[in-house]
C-alpha cells in the first residue's frame, strides 16, 4: 500500500487525535455513497481505512515507521555507492589513459624524435599534457613521499579547480594510481602493486548485530559481496574485505572498506556497546518506588525503581547490550522519565504550591 501518512494527509509526527480527525475527513470525502458514479471511490475509501488501521495502532505504526526508515536508509546507501563508483570509474579511466600514454612514452625513450613529437617525455610530462600542471605537481610530490593512506570518505572526492585556469588537479585515487604507474615504469615499484581501496556504508539493525547475521551488499558494478557481523562490531566499525575493491589491469585488486551504520531503532539507541532505552514512570512511582516490567533484547525483565528516582537517573542491566570485542556484552541502560498525568490533579497541584512557598502541611 501507499504511505499511510500521505494517504491521510498527516505529518509523520502527528498524534492520535490528528490521525483520527484526518481519517474521518478523508473517509467522509471518499465514501462511495457520496461518490456515486465514481468507480474508484470504493478503492480510495478502502485505502483510507487501511491507512488508519496501520496508524491508529501504536505497535503497527512503530513497525511501519521502522521498516520505512530502513528502506530509506538502504536507498540512500545504494545512491551513495553508485555515486562513489561513478567517481572511482572516472578516476580509473583517467589512470588507464595515463598508463597507455606512459607506456608509449617509455617505448619512445632513447629515440631522437618520435612521430608524435613526444619523444623523451618523462611521466610527469605525460601527466601534465593530459591533466594539466597542477596534476603533474601532485603526482611528482606524491611520488617523492610515502604514499598516503586515504580514508574511505575522501579517496574518491574530486579536488576543486585550480584558480589559475589550469585543468583541475587529479582526484586522490587517480593520483595514487598515476604515482604507482610512474614508479612501475621507472622500475622502482614492487610488482604487482595494489590498487586503491573502495568504501561503502552498510546499514544494519540492532537485531542483525545481536544475531550476528550475514549481510549482503550490492555494489554499483552489480557485484554482490557478503560478510558476517561478528562480536566487537558497533556503529562506525570498519570491515575490510580483501580484494573486493577497485580492480585495475596489471595491479592487485584493492580492498573494500565497509563502515557499519546502525539503523535508527524505535526502542533503543546505541552508545558503544551499550543499548539505551527510555522508561516513562509516573510521579508517584518516582517518589515511592515501584516494580515495572521492561522489554529487553532477551525478553521481558522485572526491574525495581528505587524510591525518589528522578529523570536524571538510570537503571543499568548488565550483559544485555551488544557483543563487545572482549568476550562480553555491553549493558542495557534504562533512562527514567517522569510523566505527569494526562489531566491536572488538584491535590498534587495544591501540594506543589504549598511546597513552593514553604508551607508544609
Amino acid at each position: 500500500m501507499r504511505d499511510p501518512y500521505s494517504v491521510l494527509g498527516v505529518k509523520h509526527n502527528a498524534d492520535a487525535d490528528e490521525i483520527k480527525a484526518a481519517w474521518r475527513a478523508k473517509a467522509k470525502t471518499a465514501h462511495p455513497d457520496h461518490n456515486q458514479g465514481d468507480p474508484s471511490a470504493a478503492s480510495r475509501f478502502a485505502e483510507v481505512g487501511q491507512a488508519y488501521e496501520v496508524l491508529k495502532d501504536p505497535e503497527r505504526r512503530k513497525r511501519y515507521d521502522r521498516a520505512a526508515e530502513m528502506q530509506q536508509t538502504i536507498m540512500q546507501q545504494r545512491q551513495a555507492a553508485r555515486e562513489a563508483a561513478e567517481r572511482a570509474k572516472a578516476a580509473k579511466a583517467n589512470a588507464e589513459k595515463v598508463m597507455e600514454e606512459l607506456a608509449r612514452a617509455n617505448a619512445q625513450r632513447g629515440q631522437a624524435q618520435g612521430p608524435s613529437g613526444n619523444a623523451g617525455e618523462t611521466p610527469e610530462d605525460v601527466i601534465e599534457r593530459i591533466f594539466g600542471a597542477a596534476a603533474a605537481e601532485q603526482a611528482k610530490a606524491q611520488g617523492q613521499t610515502k604514499a598516503q593512506t586515504h580514508t574511505a570518505g575522501d579517496s574518491v572526492e574530486a579536488a576543486k579547480a585550480d584558480p589559475t585556469g589550469e585543468k583541475p588537479p587529479l582526484p586522490a585515487m587517480a593520483i595514487d594510481l598515476v604515482t604507482s604507474l610512474v614508479r612501475r615504469l621507472r622500475g622502482t615499484a614492487p610488482v604487482p602493486e595494489k590498487a586503491p581501496d573502495l568504501s561503502i556504508d552498510a546499514a544494519v539493525t540492532i537485531e542483525d548485530l545481536l544475531k550476528q547475521s550475514w549481510i549482503t551488499l550490492k555494489l554499483a558494478d552489480e557485484r554482490e559481496v557478503r560478510f558476517v557481523l561478528e562480536k566487537g562490531m558497533t556503529e562506525g566499525h570498519v570491515v575490510r574485505l580483501k580484494g573486493q575493491g577497485l580492480k585495475v589491469p596489471g595491479m592487485k585488486a584493492g580492498d573494500l572498506l565497509v563502515t557499519i551504520k546502525i539503523a535508527r531503532d524505535a526502542n533503543y539507541r546505541v552508545e558503544g556497546f551499550d543499548l539505551h532505552t527510555i522508561l516513562p514512570i509516573s510521579l508517584e512511582d518516582a517518589v515511592l518506588g515501584a516494580e515495572a516490567a521492561m522489554e529487553t533484547p532477551e525478553g521481558n525483565r522485572s526491574i525495581t525503581i528505587p524510591p525518589w528516582s528522578g529523570s536524571d537517573q538510570t537503571i543499568r542491566l548488565g550483559g544485555l547490550g551488544l557483543f563487545d570485542d572482549a568476550g562480553g556484552r555491553g549493558d542495557l541502560v534504562i533512562e527514567l522519565r517522569i510523566i505527569l498525568w494526562e489531566k491536572p490533579n488538584e491535590k498534587v497541584t495544591d501540594l506543589m504550591r504549598h511546597m513552593r512557598h514553604g508551607l508544609y502541611v
